[in-house]
């Protein structure tokens, strides 16, 4: 794979880490070698490469493997950052870390526990949506003189967190557009319409060893 012209990067459409990691490929404009997967089949050499088996893995040209998501983003954008992700309208790139960092370790095991309280013990999905909704109201607060999260641009912060609120937002539709968040909702479908996350959201048969190799972004 070292030799391959383009990075491999295996992925699974409907997973909030991978559609983060393929918005900054795709924003990016790094050109790689997709193989959609079947969570439940994941093929021998993704585990071989990182035996966690989550996605998105990324092996890039020179043999390299990348298997958390936001250094997938960071890998690709630090390649090429055309619409400035990394340098935030307002406040700091550590700032916008600060945020994703609660996002992926505060918010998300609530949000898991909401969305999935059926593979926990003992779990009430009420109490955990309202533990994840703390996160949401600071969202609510930032958002309520901007219109993304570190000012009038998007910045790395909005496409890192928003397929996690989107996810949320998806478990209960109905209750998430009628609670007191307006300025999240409006942000949330801002992104949805966004033609990075609709580009990356295109639906792609599973990959098999033998099938002809699809490029993509």
């Amino acid at each position: 794979m070292a030799d391959n012209a383009y990075p491999l990067l295996y992925t699974f459409r409907r997973c909030p880490y991978a559609m983060r990691a393929r918005m900054a490929l795709s924003i990016s404009g790094q050109t790689c070698e997709v193989r959609e997967l079947i969570l439940r089949a994941k093929p021998d050499h993704m585990l071989e490469l990182s035996p966690k088996g989550t996605v998105p893995v990324l092996q890039t040209t020179d043999g390299t493997v990348i298997d958390e998501s936001l250094d997938v983003m960071l890998w690709a954008l630090q390649r090429h950052d055309p619409e400035r992700w990394l340098i935030p309208e307002v406040q700091s790139p550590d700032h916008m870390r600060e945020l994703i960092d609660q996002c992926d370790k505060e918010f998300k095991p609530h949000l898991d526990r909401y969305k999935y309280a059926n593979r926990y013990d003992d779990v009430d999905p009420m109490e955990q949506r309202i533990k994840a909704e703390e996160f949401i109201q600071d969202l609510e607060d930032r958002l309520t003189d901007t219109t993304w999260l570190f000012g009038c641009r998007p910045s790395l912060a909005d496409y890192a967190i928003a397929p996690f609120i989107r996810q949320f937002a998806n478990t209960d539709k109905d209750w998430f557009d009628q609670a007191p968040y307006p300025h999240v909702q409006k942000w949330l479908e801002t992104f949805l319409q966004s033609q990075v996350f609709t580009s990356v959201m295109e639906k792609r048969p599973a990959w098999q060893p033998g099938d002809k190799t699809t490029y993509c972004f």
